[in-house]
């Protein structure tokens, strides 16, 4: 079991991750994401350097948990009044975050420091999480709708393969024939 998953939320532990995330986020910002080390790290944190080894392990799993939470969407999805409109804006909202410089480099961050994969499920469940929200408004307007999964496989799953692998020319088009295809009668 990963340190991250053995964390009791609340209390000193909460404390700790949030000022070592904003230590993190402040030294990226001011340095650059190269001259980051551990010591940096605690010592604008606050915390020994023994604290983020015993939690993280090292300075890739201590990026790795910072990716995931900047992955994290702030906002519920847009409630544009049917299951296309807020499938379309979500869809088109997470290609430019994914697929930005800053998004790419999150994403890289979240798998490098993620040996057993806890990072990489915690960004799915973000995204079936968004997509929870926008099929039960659409389940509230008696509109026909896939379930969650097969969105993530139809949407999500090779919008992410185009952003990390084949991102030439990637826009809303892409996402939009997608989405297209997945909505059509009889699609499902």
């Amino acid at each position: 079991m990963s340190r991250r998953t053995m964390v009791r939320p609340g209390g000193r532990s909460a404390r700790v991750q949030a000022s070592v995330h904003a230590a993190v986020r402040e030294l990226e910002a001011e340095l650059g994401r190269e001259a980051l080390t551990v010591p940096l790290v605690a010592a604008r944190a606050g915390v020994t350097p023994s604290t983020i080894y015993r939690r993280w392990g090292d300075l890739q799993e201590l990026m790795s948990d910072v990716a995931v939470e900047r992955l994290r969407p702030e906002t519920a999805p847009a409630d544009l009044g049917s299951l296309r409109s807020d499938l379309e804006a979500w869809a088109e909202q997470f290609l430019e975050e994914m697929a930005a410089p800053t998004g790419r480099a999150y994403i890289r961050d979240a798998l490098l420091g993620d040996p057993d994969g806890t990072n990489a499920g915690r960004c799915s469940a973000y995204a079936a999480e968004q997509i929870e929200v926008i099929l039960s408004r659409a389940a509230d307007r008696d509109e026909a709708a896939p379930d969650a999964e097969t969105i993530l496989d139809r949407v999500v799953a090779p919008t992410m393969y185009r952003i990390l692998f084949r991102p030439e020319g990637l826009d809303t088009t892409y996402v939009h024939h997608l989405l297209a295809g997945l909505l059509a009668p009889n699609a499902h």
